[in-house]
């Protein structure tokens, strides 16, 4: 009979217990929670049901119906863009803006240049200068078409113009013959042995190519930066991930404690899987980064193209007045290797060498001539990048941690056992796993396919090695060349990819023309899509011909 008594007492004692925790556990809080986060449910349970019906959350009682949990996982999928968004957004509008600061920088000073050019030579040449100017307008036009991505080769360009002013010059000197243009290509022979205007065009061309390359280059890779950032932060989460983020983030909704918030490990780990794809990026963006901060030390250093294109019109007039000086010796020495040539009769005027120019010429005073461009200078620009591309190391390896940060998504530290494990309010047992795709083949809360890596992102793997090499010959001096084009590396003619999706971009390189927006709907082969479609579709040998 006692025996009978104490088992009565106890059930009575479990009774009251339980009922105190399933009032406990009662919906009412869930009710407003979700009014708060901006749901509309049909119905919302103010006492807990049985959960048969849920397909992510427990189920046991519960305080979800199958629409509640249906709407969680929508909104689970915003929530994940909205996080990627936010975390990634300093990251883009970096690479945004100073792709632009950089681009509007070299194409103004490129304008400026030639203005300056322009002027200086009309003071100190004037007639003569006007009338052969256009050998000038073609050496700037040809320059930027180059920085724009055109197919220049840079020294073949400069070789050229080089040719195009000493015929101009060894016409204006011997105005009193009559030079026709066979004995012009003769003379172009003879250029290498004359050296009409010194070194400089030999010292000219290394400056000017090593820091075009190393402008163009430096942003180009800043424009795959901006792209890669961009469009990887894009990338449409997996069913089990958008399940697993669910379970996350809502669950806890249904359990009655919609204000628990995730363990930290547990965060990491759903994030982990759902973002193994962009930490296999890292890799490949920290080289990346790297070559990006080597070419940043040639634009402030030897490669400056600020510091070679400033005094470049000084640099050409002092060509001009050694040929000037020199072009007794220099004539004497072509009609050598080519012949007399005929005289010009009365047809022509015999000007002596000392009227051809005018001796006007004054040497370059740097108080006179502009420091800046688009409002700032190249140094300030490089100090600005580098500081902020060492910030950006280990970006997508890091996303998961930035993520999971405390208040943003998670309890934190606070209290390991005051927070949602997946199941219930407690502790997270886990450990937390290493980070890219094939670490994930046992992850806890996210069920990954390691064998289906997302092909963008390894589009975009790829993109990231193209520019690297790029950028690593760039710091040397060097241009990478396509499929038998120039210097340039851009896309001249039609290019056919077989990859699907928008991976290659629809954005310009660098703008040739700042005078507006530039159409998307543009085709691939004009200025608004030559890079990233190059380094996509050499990536994958997908093309055939280039701008």
């Amino acid at each position: 009979m006692i025996r009978l008594e104490t088992i009565i007492c106890t059930f009575s004692v479990l009774s009251v217990a339980a009922r105190a925790d399933f009032r406990a556990r009662n919906c009412s809080q869930v009710a407003e929670a979700c009014m708060g986060r901006g749901f509309s449910f049909t119905n919302v349970p103010q006492q807990e049901i049985p959960g048969p019906h849920l397909r992510v959350c427990p189920q046991g009682n519960t305080c979800c119906t199958q629409e509640m949990e249906d709407k969680f996982g929508q909104q689970s999928k915003v929530d994940f863009d909205n996080l990627l968004e936010d975390t990634t957004e300093t990251l883009r509008t970096t690479f945004v803006s100073r792709h632009e600061k950089f681009d509007e920088f070299f194409l103004e000073l490129l304008e400026n240049t030639e203005r300056s050019l322009n002027e200086m030579f009309l003071r100190t040449y004037g007639k003569p200068y006007m009338q052969n100017a256009e050998v000038f307008v073609n050496l700037f036009a040809e320059l930027k078409r180059y920085y724009t991505g055109g197919n220049v080769n840079l020294e073949e360009m400069l070789n050229d113009f080089w040719s195009q002013l000493l015929e101009r010059m060894f016409m204006l000197l011997n105005s009193q013959y009559v030079i026709t243009e066979d004995y012009l290509e003769c003379i172009i022979k003879y250029a290498d042995q004359l050296k009409p205007f010194g070194d400089v065009p030999k010292k000219l061309k290394v400056q000017v190519t090593r820091a075009f390359i190393a402008a163009r280059t430096f942003v180009q890779g800043l424009y795959v930066g901006r792209e890669v950032a961009k469009r990887v932060s894009k990338v449409n989460g997996t069913p089990a991930c958008l399940r697993a983020l669910t379970k996350m983030l809502y669950c806890p909704f249904c359990q009655g404690m919609p204000a628990v918030k995730p363990c930290k490990n547990y965060c990491l780990n759903v994030m982990k899987g759902c973002l193994a794809n962009q930490a296999d990026l890292n890799p490949e963006w920290n080289q990346y980064i790297d070559a990006m901060l080597l070419v940043a030390q040639r634009l402030e250093g030897p490669f400056n193209i600020e510091s070679v294109m400033g005094p470049i019109d000084v640099k050409i007039s002092e060509a001009i007045m050694i040929m000037q000086e020199n072009s007794a010796e220099v004539s004497f020495r072509v009609f050598q290797g080519c012949g007399q040539p005929k005289p010009a009769g009365s047809t022509r005027s015999a000007r002596g060498v000392s009227n051809v120019y005018s001796p006007r010429f004054r040497p370059y005073s740097p108080e006179e001539r502009p420091t800046t461009a688009a409002g700032t200078s190249l140094d300030r620009l490089v100090i600005d990048i580098k500081e902020k591309l060492k910030l950006f190391k280990n970006f997508w390896s890091n996303l998961p941690e930035a993520i999971c940060v405390e208040d943003k998504v998670t309890a934190g530290n606070v209290s390991e056992d005051e927070c949602w494990n997946g199941h219930t309010k407690s502790r997270y047992f886990p450990e937390v796993l290493k980070d890219g795709l094939t670490s994930q083949v046992n992850n806890p809360e996210v069920d990954v396919d390691i064998t289906r890596p997302d092909t963008i992102i390894r589009q975009h793997i790829m993109a990231l090695r193209v520019v690297t090499n790029k950028l690593k010959n760039a710091y040397n001096g060097n241009d990478i060349t396509f499929h038998g084009s120039g210097s340039g590396s851009g896309c001249t003619e039609a290019c056919t990819t077989e990859s699907s999706g928008r991976a290659a971009t629809e954005f310009p390189v660098v703008r040739a023309d700042r005078s507006g927006p530039v159409d998307d709907s543009a085709s691939l082969c004009t200025p608004s899509a030559a890079l990233l479609t190059l380094l996509t579709l050499s990536a994958h040998a997908f093309c055939q011909q280039w701008r």
